[in-house]
C-alpha cells in the first residue's frame, strides 16, 4: 500500500511539474549569429485563451531564464522572440514553452513604442526617436513646383546616440525622400511611367492607410498601404501598383537600431506592368543628410567594393557611414538585402565621388532591376526584403557577417 501511496504521490507530483508545458524545442545554429530575431509556428496550440498566456523560457546550465516573446497572429501564427547575445556556429539552445497565468510584463530595455505626432508615425525607444514615417503630404518649399509634393517615406531617421541620418527634398534633388522606393523607369501597355522623377508629372506613390499598427515586447511597427499612381491613364488617375510597406524595429537590447524593411508589390492592372532595367529603381534607397560628402562619409560591401568602385556591383550587404556630432564621431547603416530577393545578391547605385557638381553628396540604392526588367504579372504578390543596422561608431566586415547570416539564415528547430 506504501508502494502503491508513492507512485501516486509521484505521478502527481509529475503531473504538477509538467503543468501548463506546451512544447519543448531546440534552436540549431549553424551559421554564427548576433541578437537574432527567429521565430517558431504555433499551429496545433491554442494561445487564444483566458486560462494563461505564453510564456517562453530558455534552459541554461544554471536553470531557466524568462524570455520576452510575441505572437504574429495570422493564418500560421508565430512566436517571436530574439536570440540573445552571440550564438557560434555548429552550436544549439534548448527552449521551453509554457502556458502560465498572466504575470507582470517582462522587462526590456528597449521597448519600442509607437507615436502619431501631426502627419507622422514615429517610432520611439524611451527618450529616443528611431524613425519617423511620411503619412500626410509633405509641399516642397514656396515657389517650387508642386508636383514634388509626396507622402509614404522614412524621414527622419536617427541614430542611437541621435544624429540624424536622412535628408528630404534637398535643392539639387528635390524628389529625394529620406529612405524610400519608388520605380523610374516603367511601361503600361506600351507607355512610359516614371514614379521616381516627380516634376515629369507622370506617376507618384501615396500613402493610402495603415493597414496594421504593432507594439510589443519583442518588435513593434506597422504596415502601410501605398498606392503607385499612373497619371496618364485614359480617362481618371489609376492605380499601377499597390504596396504593403512593413516596418518592424527589433528590441535587440544592444547599441543599434535593428529595422526591417519589407515591400511587397501587386498590380491590379489587366497586363500588370513592366519595371524597366535602369540604374534607378525600387528596392531601398537613401539619400544621406547634408553634411557626408566624398572626405567624410564611406562605403564597404560584402564584396570588399568601396565608394570609388562600388556602383554597379552586386552585393549581400553594404555599410554606408559618415561623420556624425555623437560621442562616437561616426555613424551609419548597414544595408542587409536577404537572399530571397529578385538579383541577389543585389546590384547598387552608389554616386560616384564627383556627385552633385563635385561635393560628393550620397546616395545609396539597392536596385534589383539595374541590368534586367521585371514584369509584374497581375494580382501576383513579389516581395523584397531588407534589413538596416542603424549604429554609431564603427561596423567591422565580421559584425556585418553576423548581422547577415542572422537576417539570411534562419535557424534549424528540433521539437521535442
Amino acid at each position: 500500500m506504501k508502494i502503491l501511496m508513492f507512485i501516486i504521490s509521484l505521478m502527481s507530483l509529475l503531473c504538477y511539474v509538467t503543468a501548463g508545458e506546451l512544447m519543448k524545442f531546440s534552436i540549431l545554429v549553424e551559421t554564427e549569429k548576433i541578437n537574432a530575431p527567429v521565430s517558431i509556428p504555433l499551429d496545433g496550440i491554442n494561445y487564444n485563451t483566458d486560462e494563461g498566456e505564453l510564456v517562453l523560457y530558455e534552459i541554461t546550465g544554471s536553470g531557466m531564464k524568462a524570455v520576452p516573446s510575441q505572437v504574429e497572429p495570422g493564418h500560421s501564427a508565430r512566436l517571436w522572440f530574439v536570440l540573445e547575445g552571440l550564438t557560434t556556429a555548429n552550436t544549439s539552445r534548448e527552449f521551453l514553452l509554457k502556458s502560465e497565468m498572466k504575470s507582470e510584463e517582462l522587462p526590456s530595455d528597449n521597448i519600442i513604442g509607437l507615436r502619431i505626432q501631426h502627419n507622422d508615425m514615429q517610432l520611439v525607444s524611451g527618450d529616443l526617436s528611431v524613425l519617423s514615417y511620411r503619412f500626410g503630404i509633405r509641399y516642397p518649399p514656396e515657389g517650387v513646383n508642386p508636383l514634388f509634393s509626396r507622402s509614404g517615406y522614412i524621414h527622419p531617421l536617427w541614430s542611437p546616440g541621435g544624429e540624424k541620418l536622412t535628408r528630404i527634398q534637398p535643392p539639387d534633388h528635390y524628389h529625394h525622400y529620406g529612405i524610400w522606393g519608388p520605380w523610374t523607369k516603367t511601361h503600361i501597355n506600351g507607355r512610359e511611367v516614371d514614379f521616381w522623377n516627380l516634376a515629369k508629372g507622370e506617376g507618384t506613390v501615396e500613402f493610402a492607410g495603415f493597414i496594421s499598427k504593432y507594439e510589443g515586447a519583442v518588435y513593434s511597427g506597422f504596415q502601410a498601404h501605398q498606392k503607385h499612381m499612373d497619371f496618364g491613364a485614359q480617362g481618371k488617375d489609376q492605380i499601377a501598383m499597390n504596396e504593403v510597406l512593413d516596418i518592424r524595429v527589433w528590441n535587440t537590447n544592444e547599441q543599434v537600431w535593428v529595422i526591417d524593411y519589407t515591400t511587397t508589390l501587386t498590380s491590379p492592372l489587366e497586363n500588370g506592368i513592366m519595371l524597366d532595367a535602369y540604374r534607378y529603381g525600387g528596392g531601398i534607397g537613401f539619400r544621406a543628410n547634408e553634411t557626408w560628402h566624398k572626405d567624410n562619409c564611406t562605403v564597404l560591401t560584402s564584396e570588399g567594393k568601396e565608394r570609388i568602385d562600388a556602383d554597379g556591383t552586386f552585393a549581400r550587404w553594404c555599410i554606408v557611414e559618415g561623420e556624425s556630432s555623437t560621442v562616437e564621431g561616426r555613424s551609419g547603416i548597414l544595408f542587409l538585402s536577404h537572399p530571397s530577393n529578385r538579383m541577389h545578391p543585389e546590384p547598387m547605385r552608389v554616386w560616384p565621388l564627383d556627385a552633385n557638381g563635385g561635393r560628393g553628396d550620397m546616395f545609396f540604392e539597392f536596385t534589383p532591376i539595374r541590368y534586367e526588367d521585371w514584369k509584374i504579372e497581375p494580382h501576383q504578390p513579389y516581395t523584397l526584403k531588407y534589413r538596416m543596422i542603424v549604429f554609431d561608431g564603427k561596423i567591422t566586415t565580421n559584425e556585418a557577417e553576423r548581422y547577415w547570416k542572422s537576417f539570411a539564415r534562419a535557424p534549424a528547430i528540433n521539437f521535442h
